[in-house]
């Protein structure tokens, strides 16, 4: 896009970044400011490997959870990602962003980066790809483990539990542990990964996945313990 000698363009990583700061304030950790500047590191990085719009993607990134608090507080009620999108134009626009075309790719970045996505339309630019990548990553590997068992620990589900307890159970209940989370969606999001980086990286995060539940089941069930 044509923007990048704007006056508008100038600055506006800061003062999104500023602004997604306030907005998440509220939010718990699992998708909190901590969990934005995660997407938004990794986003930079798919960015460069994949030579995006690199402004793009970090406005897209920063912005992509700025709809979760509502979505938290009715349990999922919401859809985070389409009222993100709806928040983005406002947004911008009391930032002095003019560039129409801008403000459209940033919410298509935001609408499309859910992975249970409620309208079947996934991202369709490079851009909006990575978003969703850096998103994905940040729900996989050691990190993607630690954010699903504190989700579990806040809403007072169990450590650990068997498959069958867990598959046979809905969210937000006492079953909606970390395994739960690991069965019904991160073993699956390697296979959903869009770009070439990110699936490199993604490979390495989903086998440290399968090796941890590997190795909690077998203590678990006390299959570590000496004969």
């Amino acid at each position: 896009m044509a923007y990048k000698d704007q006056v508008w363009a100038k600055g506006l990583v800061a003062k999104v970044e500023a602004k997604v700061r306030k907005l998440l304030a509220e939010s718990p950790s699992c998708h909190d400011w901590d969990h934005t500047q995660r997407v938004w590191r990794t986003a930079c990085h798919l960015a460069e490997q994949e030579a995006a719009d690199m402004l793009l993607v970090e406005v897209a990134a920063l912005m992509h959870d700025i709809g979760r608090v509502a979505e938290l507080r009715d349990q999922g009620r919401t859809c985070h990602a389409r009222l993100g999108a709806a928040m983005v134009p406002e947004l911008l626009a009391d930032m002095d962003v003019s560039c129409q075309a801008f403000i459209d790719a940033v919410a298509e970045c935001v609408r499309s980066h859910r992975y249970r996505r409620r309208d079947g339309v996934g991202p369709q630019s490079l851009e909006a790809k990575i978003v969703y990548d850096a998103d994905k990553l940040d729900s996989m590997g050691a990190i993607g483990i630690g954010r699903s068992f504190h989700f579990a620990g806040r809403i007072g589900a169990r450590v650990h539990n068997t498959s069958e307890e867990a598959l046979n159970s809905d969210s937000y209940s006492v079953e909606d542990s970390a395994y739960r989370e690991y069965l019904v969606k991160l073993r699956f999001l390697h296979d959903h990964i869009l770009t070439p980086s990110g699936r490199a990286l993604a490979k390495r995060r989903h086998q440290f996945m399968v090796d941890f539940f590997a190795e909690i089941n077998r203590e678990v069930r006390g299959e570590d313990l000496a004969k």
